[in-house]
């Protein structure tokens, strides 16, 4: 169930983030329908990379965390990010991202806030 509610958390943040932040874009919906299970695939796979990929780069970039005072957190937000749009690239379908230093830093910040504040709000969802 806790999966399903970071699914779910991580859907809507990336759909917000592509709401405000003008080169996020979600491709290959026709309808409402399929941009939802879009969003829902993207979210599947922006969670197994933040699961898998998120660790190992954090674990390297140790140092710099800690020369930066942590806002390199933002910077590995925004590579897991960039990973997912890199990933859904390979379909017709997904998350694309037309820059890195703009689109990806600006829509994982976004991401974030998004995530934090409604796994704060929902119960059950931090387990």
């Amino acid at each position: 169930m806790a999966f399903f509610l970071r699914v779910l958390i991580n859907g809507f943040a990336i759909w917000l983030a592509t709401e405000i932040v003008s080169g996020m874009h979600i491709v290959g919906a026709d309808s409402t329908a399929d941009k939802i299970w879009i969003i829902l695939v993207v979210a599947v796979v922006f969670g197994i990379v933040n699961a898998i990929i998120r660790p190992i780069v954090s674990f390297l970039s140790i140092p710099l965390y800690i020369l930066t005072l942590g806002l390199f957190t933002l910077v590995v937000n925004a590579l897991m990010l960039w990973l997912t749009s890199w990933i859904t690239g390979f379909t017709d379908w997904g998350l694309r991202l037309d820059d890195f230093w703009w689109t990806a830093i600006w829509g994982a910040l976004i991401v974030s806030v998004v995530s934090f504040v409604l796994s704060l709000v929902i119960p059950g969802s931090r387990d």
